[in-house]
């Protein structure tokens, strides 16, 4: 019986994510984020670092978020995989943000984007994005991916793209 229950279990966890709506990652806050609760609106995905000369865009992402929310989710993920450029605390990261920037749209938890011990939901986002025809497209802090209302990968914006320009809200309006 055990040995039945641990190959079940062991099932459940090579068996491939369906869509982003499976995904539940912790919060910076210390609370939980359920992308099942994103349904219907589209999501926008960026992995973020404080000491990057990209960081600046906290503030476009904000007022993206702000003028666009009722239709927009943006998620923030820091990560630390470029250049050693978040190598703060959750804590920490969480006060840079809201201080320098009033960043009100949801952030978790650090993460890393790429390499061997990539978080499930980039690896997930990386494949997705490689069925579009875009190899590696995590190349530097603040890449967003952005989802349809229906949790499919609609584009992969390049880090270095305000998120207020129109190659971001021409998907939005």
């Amino acid at each position: 019986m055990l040995k039945a229950l641990f190959l079940s279990t062991a099932f459940l966890f090579l068996a491939p994510v369906k869509n982003i709506y499976e995904f539940k990652v912790h919060g910076l806050d210390g609370k939980t984020i359920n992308f099942k609760k994103f349904k219907g609106k589209k999501i926008m995905i960026v992995n973020t670092a404080s000491k990057c000369g990209n960081t600046p865009q906290y503030s476009d992402l904000e007022k993206l978020y702000e003028q666009y929310k009722d239709r927009l989710v943006i998620v923030g993920f820091p990560a630390n995989n470029f250049g050693q450029q978040e190598p703060g605390s959750n804590d920490e990261i969480g006060e840079f943000c809201k201080k320098n920037y009033g960043v009100t749209f949801p952030m978790a938890e650090k993460i890393s984007v790429k390499g061997d011990d990539i978080h499930p939901l980039y690896k997930y986002l990386t494949e997705e994005a490689a069925k579009m025809g875009i190899a590696d497209p995590v190349k530097w802090n603040f890449t967003k991916f952005l989802l349809d209302e229906h949790g499919k990968l609609i584009a992969v914006i390049h880090n270095k793209v305000n998120p207020m320009s129109e190659e971001v809200t021409k998907y939005l309006n």
